[in-house]
């Protein structure tokens, strides 16, 4: 086995740990599995003796009794197998949960290159699909594989005890179709893969041409998109008419097999019988017995899929627990009180797998509770620089201290506690006012969120929700939903504040609305602000411009707007703000 083999191993085992049930719940299980296995195949036994009492004149009293005995048999039976799927149900319902806390934490916990790297869709397919796939062949291994082997190998070892010959040729049979219909299940497999991919062009087709009916209609395409509709469909149907003809061939296959095996189970009976070696009700109990065979063989087959999906799952799911994030997390807390001052020296950054250079010998500093506006072009790298303050990336060269301690030894919780940030893309949840403020911590209480939905301009908003804090967010203007960002930097108190085009969805009349509460937000705190609308940075003490990942000119506000060369002063020139 190779290294890299070796390492799967260990990784799916420890993710089988995570699914696996306490002893409680296996026990409970496991005698659960046992009932569903031992009733049916003491079942069998009841007839017997009910044909062979009959035959000998028994009474009806006594026969009417041992009917009686096999209902409960055959009723305690379905009721062992519905509490094992039950059983499994649950427990594996629990493992996948636990599963998915497991994955979803480390998902989060992964650096932004690594999210950019990922479509959401396909880290939630990883993070839930996958988890699926695996929490429903745990039931199915259970309720099938483990179920089925158990019933299939008290079967052969009962019909052992009543004749060591049927006994032997039941195994050879067993072992024969076994053999065969997985091969057939083999030949199943592309047929109905083909099948699959057939439907999901299809719907693919139908989903482009009915998101853009209006372009088609406009330029005239009908005709060639209903022909394109026939090709695809046609294309179907070759394919599901393959899929059935094969699954008809071996349905019918397995069936004549099974029904083969039947007969010669039958034959063997009645030959045993004319020795006198069985009687009349042991040869009804190996008719049962052999009926018996089919089910789990056939659950069986139908597992081979989903294991084959469990383990594709198992994998990928091992893959992403093998990501490593790149910040490593440090331990030290930042100032618990206080604005934070932020000093950036020689700080340089390049995204990974990229030479070119976004950000080239930044220094910076900022005593607490000063304001630093950045400004420039687009791509001149102010988005990023403000990615570093936040520790979302780490510098290639240089450090980033805040509070005088460089972020790569901050720990997380600190830092994330202790330095705020507003964005231009704020995201919003199908939640309450208060768990969309809270972010579904544990709410510090409703005057709080109050205040600081009031500091943030929403207080009359808020007054007006039909259910107050608990109202549903559905939907809210792109001003609203700036404000709740402000209101969620006023409810976290950060020493420092970075703004990252706060300002850039508001119209005027909110703008001017929330520059107070900017005012508010920023008093008694160090700011980083990101904006093109140079009248957002009124207040600032500090501008630094960048251009193409350098600082070109930095300085106090003042000074530079007092300058009649300034970079910044022409700026402000050209965008009509006062200087």
């Amino acid at each position: 086995m190779r290294p890299s083999d070796s390492r799967t191993s260990s990784s799916d085992l420890s993710l089988l740990r995570l699914l696996r049930p306490g002893r409680r719940q296996s026990a409970a299980l496991a005698a659960a599995v046992a009932a569903a296995t031992a009733l049916p195949l003491a079942a069998p036994q009841i007839t017997r003796r009910f044909v062979d009492d009959a035959i000998a004149g028994a009474s009806i009293r006594h026969l009417t009794l041992i009917a009686l005995g096999y209902l409960g048999l055959a009723a305690g039976g379905q009721a062992a197998r519905m509490l094992t799927a039950w059983l499994a149900s649950r427990l594996a319902w629990d493992g996948a949960n636990r599963l998915r806390e497991r994955l979803t934490e480390h998902t989060l916990g992964l650096d932004l290159a690594f999210h950019g790297r990922h479509t959401p869709g396909e880290l939630i397919e990883r993070v839930d699909g996958d988890v699926v796939a695996v929490g429903d062949f745990v039931v199915a291994f259970l309720l099938d594989v483990v179920a089925g082997v158990l019933l299939l190998a008290g079967v052969v070892a009962v019909v052992f005890t009543v004749d060591w010959r049927i006994g032997a040729v039941l195994l050879a049979y067993c072992l024969l179709i076994g053999y065969g219909m997985v091969r057939a299940q083999r030949l199943a497999v592309p047929s109905a893969a083909g099948s699959r991919a057939a439907n999901a062009t299809l719907m693919g087709v139908l989903e482009e041409r009915l998101a853009g009916a209006e372009d088609l209609r406009a330029n005239g395409a009908g005709e060639h998109t209903v022909r394109r509709f026939h090709q695809t469909s046609a294309a179907v149907l070759r394919a599901e008419r393959h899929d059935a003809r094969i699954g008809t061939t071996l349905l019918a296959g397995t069936s004549v097999a099974f029904a083969a095996g039947t007969a010669i189970m039958l034959a063997l009976a009645a030959w045993t019988m004319e020795t006198g070696a069985l009687t009349v009700g042991t040869a009804v109990l190996l008719f049962q017995y052999t009926l018996m065979v089919r089910a789990p063989f056939e659950r069986l087959i139908d597992q081979i899929r989903q294991y084959q999906a469990a383990l594709a799952g198992l994998s990928r799911i091992a893959g992403l627990l093998a990501e490593r994030p790149s910040l490593i997390p440090g331990t030290r807390p930042l100032p618990a009180t206080g604005p934070l001052g932020l000093r950036l020296d020689g700080v340089g950054f390049s995204y990974p797998g990229d030479d070119e250079q976004v950000l080239s010998g930044i220094d910076l500093t900022l005593a607490p509770g000063e304001t630093l506006g950045l400004v420039g072009r687009t791509g001149s790298g102010k988005t990023t620089l403000g990615r570093l303050v936040l520790r979302l990336h780490d510098p290639v060269e240089g450090t980033v201290l805040v509070g005088g301690l460089d972020l790569r030894e901050a720990d997380p919780r600190s830092l994330r506690a202790r330095i705020g940030v507003v964005t231009q893309d704020v995201q919003l949840f199908a939640a309450s006012v208060r768990d969309n403020l809270t972010l579904f911590r544990p709410s510090p209480g409703d005057e709080r969120l109050r205040a600081a939905l009031a500091a943030a301009g929403l207080g009359e908003w808020a007054d007006a929700l039909p259910d107050g804090l608990d109202t549903e967010l559905r939907t809210v203007s792109a001003g609203q939903a700036q404000l709740l960002a402000f209101a969620r930097a006023f409810l976290a108190d950060p020493g420092l504040v970075v703004l990252d085009e706060a300002s850039s969805r508001l119209d005027p009349a909110t703008e001017r609305r929330i520059e107070d509460g900017v005012a508010r937000l920023l008093r008694g705190r160090t700011g980083v602000i990101i904006a093109h609308r140079l009248s957002s940075l009124a207040r600032v003490d500090k501008i630094a411009v960048l251009d193409h990942g350098k600082i070109v000119e930095y300085g106090r506000r003042a000074d530079l707007a007092a300058d009649p060369h300034s970079r910044f002063g022409r700026l402000l020139d050209l965008a009509g703000v006062s200087r």
